[in-house]
């Protein structure tokens, strides 16, 4: 079978979550859009069927070219989806009905997608609130164009805000079954890097260490769970190229995680060297870097405003920097003009689960701001989790350090921070690239926890990884 019935929880979790979001938002029909197949080069050649991850939590139904309704009003709820035709069984085989499928999840009215239209044109007629949230695939917003009669500039600005706060604050805290689930992607990761660490010998190719990392979830029954980055170009942050040949002297990155049949995720990055142990400047730069990693974790307590930790990470940053020679003055006046981001251009970590960024297609400003406005500060914007971290939490922490030739010459040629950076100094490090380390944290009731079983991040055990 190509989509089988995932019931990885018990029906009554599905039941209370489709209970619990209806007491979240006040009235109205709650409007969802599962995900369709998507064609590749022509229509029968189709990407891997990822379904959309609301869909899966409050309905579970892992098909395509399917949608669902809750009806606050009349505290119902409704899957909607076509049969299959007997042309689709021949190339398919015998596929769970839909209706096998929404039962299992505790969903017992199911009707042909025709009958959405006849309900929303229906609570129109009466008046009643539709809430839909952002959509990220055009086909849905299509749908949302069809059944409601909005332009899509329409769409980007007419939806439920109230929807989006309501799932928001029910998906970020994760519940014991799902940690339990991220937890088995993040040691699958945890396997997918220690086999990177141990093949990767000068000579060979980017792309043979990212096809052995990308072997290993789906030798578990899952996938990646984005694309993978497997580079000596470390300093370009999302290097998706795996040409290059790697040599003695070259610093490894690799950031990769698995997804789970389920849809739950794990998110790792390591760096390490492609020669058997890392150079004195390399081995100073990683610790740097492992040093605010680690002092980032070490300032995680419940109620917490991760921006502060991402100040955190920033502060190690800069003080090291100044003790290399790379930085000076005084180290907060640094932060708040912003001289470190021309290493960290980034963020310190995001929220992760069903998504491996969680939630974001809700908006960054909802999931990570609690509607807050985000800072415009180059670096600073791009931190995508800024509000109160809370109990369930699940969330990573990857602090880098990278040294992008074209960023140091703008910076130079604008003397942008010029009072917090010795440029000649940085300029010797051009050619050096980047380096992060990534791990999965759990805020718990007392604190926090690093989820998977223990891989040390200490440059002498990724050296003896090496060997």
């Amino acid at each position: 079978m190509i989509f089988k019935i995932w019931n990885m929880f018990d029906k009554q979790i599905y039941i209370d979550r489709r209970n619990t979001l209806k007491n979240r938002v006040s009235s109205g029909v709650i409007l969802f859009f599962g995900n369709e197949l998507s064609p590749v080069n022509y229509a029968d050649n189709e990407f891997r069927f990822r379904q959309d991850s609301t869909f899966l939590y409050y309905f579970g139904v892992n098909t395509p070219s399917v949608a669902a309704i809750i009806d606050i009003d009349q505290d119902k709820e409704f899957v909607f989806g076509d049969p299959a035709t007997l042309d689709s069984v021949v190339w398919t085989g015998k596929l769970p009905t839909l209706n096998e499928q929404a039962e299992v999840f505790g969903v017992t009215d199911v009707l042909p997608l025709i009958g959405l239209t006849k309900h929303i044109e229906k609570a129109q007629r009466n008046k009643r609130i539709i809430h839909f949230f952002p959509q990220y695939r055009p086909e849905n917003k299509i749908k949302l164009h069809q059944l409601l009669g909005l332009s899509f500039g329409e769409i980007e600005k007419t939806y439920s805000i109230e929807l989006v706060k309501a799932i928001v604050s029910q998906r970020e805290i994760k519940s014991e079954e799902e940690v339990d689930e991220i937890e088995k992607a993040v040691n699958i990761s945890i396997d997918m890097h220690i086999a990177a660490i141990r093949m990767a010998k000068p000579g060979m190719l980017e792309h043979e260490i990212a096809a052995e990392v990308n072997r290993i979830p789906l030798a578990h029954g899952g996938d990646i769970a984005f694309p993978i980055i497997a580079t000596i170009n470390g300093q370009t942050l999302h290097n998706h190229y795996h040409g290059n040949v790697i040599k003695e002297g070259d610093l490894f990155l690799l950031d990769a995680g698995a997804e789970l049949s389920s849809g739950y995720c794990g998110d790792l990055s390591s760096t390490f060297p492609v020669s058997q142990k890392f150079t004195t400047q390399q081995k100073e730069i990683y610790n740097l870097s492992l040093k605010a990693h680690q002092a980032a974790i070490a300032k995680m307590v419940p109620g917490i405003p991760f921006v502060e930790v991402h100040f955190e990470a920033c502060r190690t940053i800069v003080n090291g920097m100044k003790e290399l020679g790379l930085m000076k003055g005084d180290t907060e006046d640094a932060i708040y003009s912003g001289a470190h981001a021309i290493f960290f251009p980034c963020g310190t970590g995001h929220m992760m689960g069903l998504d491996v960024h969680d939630m974001e297609n809700l908006g960054e400003v909802w999931v990570g701001y609690n509607g807050k406005a985000k800072s415009t500060q180059f670096g600073l914007k791009s931190l995508r989790l800024a509000k109160p971290v809370l109990p369930g939490f699940v969330f990573t922490i990857e602090p880098g350090i990278y040294f992008i030739p074209d960023l140091i010459d703008r910076w130079m040629a604008d003397k942008i921070n010029a009072q917090f950076l010795n440029f000649d100094k940085i300029n010797a490090f051009r050619g050096f690239g980047g380096i992060r380390n990534e791990e999965n944290i759990l805020i718990t009731p007392d604190g926090a926890r690093v989820l998977g079983r223990p891989f040390s991040k200490i440059a002498e055990e990724i050296e003896k990884l090496r060997v």
